[in-house]
């Protein structure tokens, strides 16, 4: 077997030697075990799971979050004659069911999916039917809350590959620490001696970090960009509105510069990532999603224009730089008003005691089975909707609900023939079945609506069997197809002992987990002031202690001084801005109640959006960021102390 691995690793990947840990990964795969894979950026996590794919039997998942790196990594599968798809939001029906018929005939070794394709009804119906060999998790890290970017469909990516069951598990990450390292063997119970782990150090990168004022940091930039030799570069900027702005600056300056950010339409991030993948001197100043997965070995520069949210997103991001061995430059401008931002995010995701209190007191309400929408329970709870989803885990995890299959409360199909026509291609029961089916539907002028439910019940069929026939319909081109309105199904398990226990108890985890995201956003700001070697810091941060200084970063090629860190400047509250809040809030009862708590008051007045500020249509308001130079917990606290 070992002579075949290394057989096709030359033969359809054109490499003569394997990587640090990536022999050991795959022989754990072809063993039949799972394993983890935590590899630097760049370290080469794809081939663990691109090269079993090909020897073994069935179908290799790929899971993913990321349009761009689904995208480039099928452009270079295709390139070695390696088949491979993609299911993402950017295929409309026709690619959708070529891509199904494809992975049903076994024509495709490799299909890539979001982790939220899961909530897709149809795709989960479709997938338990077919032999998946291998499940590949890539970022597995989003899995863990101690990782930087948990996501709750992560935490449930296990219990899908046991239903679909998957013959063997690969997680992969480049930015797992020990804890993080632990939640995911646990989670898709990978023995430890299946756990890989290589080392974070790169030494062809040169960390640098330059302490800036807000006023100067564009000369900053066009300075460095000047004097450097040209090369491939990416720009990493927090807001979308600040790509568009920098690449513009770029652009009058003479530069080969797009912005790159999840407000574009796909094509337009599409277009920008193949410009500048072809590209020896092309700059991309994009958010934090660009890069990942992008195969472009000689990115010779990564700025951060802004500051990272998290050493482990900052380590990804640079990751990004000299994948091809040659030195690399990687350059932080750090700003002290950059943490106003920052922060923002972080305490936009904190709800509020009281919207926890009432979204518990729907919830059970609404008897033994429900089901839900995560974006109504957002508006009428103004919680954003990645919480909402969060809190749904935590309450599934402590035993008080239990998931069931996400469905769509909306199929409508248009016929692509007349109904008879369509009948006369099936016989006996299968004919009456879907006649029946498409009497139950209600036809307005070119489209059916079908409620599945009520069909189900009147047919006494499964719903499953309905939905199966309409995608069956739907690949034979006899039918369009189009789904919408994604609810949650859930059965309650029990009852709290004590409700305002349990949200005193969900509060408080709310609170400590913004707590921890403050704390990675301060580490950042301590590698920079560290009085040693920040590489090696960085280095230790993942578990790997270098033996020595690098000699090629900031401290080390500036030996005894330790950068000051910038600090944001004290910004006075002014009262007539305060004044007006007041006068706001009696209004009308409508403003009042989006600015009932000092929270929702601080997230109003620094310009951070909430469902129910956006729902009051405060979010256009004139005082809507007023003082949103101010840090929030100092608006926080001034919004406290006045409503004693």
């Amino acid at each position: 077997m070992e002579d075949q691995v290394r057989t096709t690793l030359r033969e359809r990947f054109g490499f003569d030697d394997f990587r640090p840990g990536q022999a050991a990964v795959i022989a754990h795969l072809l063993a039949g075990n799972s394993a983890a894979a935590v590899f630097p950026t760049g370290g080469g996590k794809s081939i663990c799971y691109q090269l079993p794919a090909l020897l073994l039997d069935g179908l290799t998942l790929v899971v993913s979050p990321l349009i761009a790196l689904m995208k480039d990594q099928i452009d270079a599968l295709a390139a070695r004659g390696i088949a491979a798809a993609r299911l993402d939001s950017t295929l409309d029906a026709d690619g959708y069911r070529q891509v199904m018929q494809q992975v049903r005939s076994g024509e495709l070794r490799m299909l890539y999916v979001a982790p939220e394709r899961f909530n897709n009804e149809r795709f989960r119906n479709s997938l338990e039917q077919l032999p998946v060999a291998l499940f590949a998790v890539d970022e597995a890290h989003c899995i863990s809350e101690w990782g930087h970017n948990f996501r709750p469909d992560y935490l449930k990516l296990a219990a899908y590959a046991k239903r679909c069951r998957a013959q063997r598990v690969l997680a992969l990450t480049a930015t797992a620490t020990e804890n993080v390292l632990a939640d995911i063997c646990r989670a898709f119970e990978i023995l430890p001696e299946c756990a890989v782990r290589t080392g974070f150090y790169r030494s062809n990168l040169t960390l640098l970090t330059t302490p800036v004022e807000f006023a100067r940091r564009d000369a900053v930039l066009l300075q460095l960009l000047r004097e450097r030799p040209a090369g491939p570069a990416i720009v990493y900027v927090t807001l979308q509105k600040t790509a568009e702005e920098l690449a513009g600056l770029l652009q009058r300056q003479g530069f080969a510069a797009r912005a790159y950010h999840a407000g574009l339409d796909d094509q337009v991030r599409a277009e920008a990532q193949d410009w500048f993948i072809a590209s020896d001197c092309a700059i991309v100043v994009a958010t934090i999603a660009f890069g990942m997965g992008i195969d472009k070995a000689n990115v010779r520069y990564v700025y951060h224009y802004n500051a990272p949210k998290s050493l482990e997103n900052y380590s990804q991001e640079i990751g990004r730089a000299g994948r091809d061995g040659q030195t690399s430059h990687c350059q932080m401008l750090l700003c002290g008003d950059d943490s106003n931002v920052l922060e923002n995010f972080i305490f936009g995701d904190t709800p509020t005691r009281a919207a926890i209190g009432s979204l518990l007191t729907e919830i059970f309400s609404l008897g033994e089975e429900f089901d839900v929408s995560i974006t109504e329970l957002s508006a009428a709870h103004d919680i954003r909707m990645l919480v909402v989803r969060t809190l749904l885990t935590y309450l599934e995890l402590q035993g008080y609900l239990e998931g069931g299959t996400p469905f769509y409360s909306s199929y409508q199909f248009k016929p692509l023939a007349a109904s008879a026509k369509i009948l006369v291609r099936f016989d006996g029961p299968r004919r009456e079945f879907l006649g029946s089916v498409f009497r139950l539907a209600k036809k307005a002028k070119l489209w059916f609506t079908l409620d599945v439910d009520d069909a189900a019940r009147r047919l006494l069929e499964p719903r499953e069997r309905i939905i199966r026939a309409l995608d069956y319909l739907a690949e034979l081109q006899l039918v369009e197809l189009k789904v919408s309105g994604v609810r949650m199904r859930f059965r309650r398990l029990k009852l709290p002992a004590d409700a305002e226990q349990l949200a005193d108890a969900m509060s408080a985890r709310a609170d400590e987990h913004e707590r921890r995201e403050l704390g990675r956003l301060q580490q950042v700001l301590d590698l920079v002031g560290h009085a040693g070697c920040q590489t090696a810091l960085l280095a230790s941060h993942f578990g790997e202690q270098l033996d020595q200084p690098c000699g090629h970063c900031t401290w080390c090629l500036s030996p005894g001084t330790a950068l000051p860190v910038p600090t944001r400047l004290p910004v006075q509250l002014d009262q007539s801005t305060w004044q007006k809040l007041l006068a706001l809030r009696r209004e009308s009862a409508a403003y009042g109640q989006a600015l009932a708590e000092p929270r929702l008051i601080a997230r109003f007045l620094c310009g951070v959006t909430s469902p129910r500020l956006s729902r009051a249509k405060l979010s256009s308001h004139a005082l809507f960021g007023a003082w949103s130079q101010a840090p929030f917990l100092q608006v926080l606290a001034h919004a406290r102390q006045a409503a004693h």
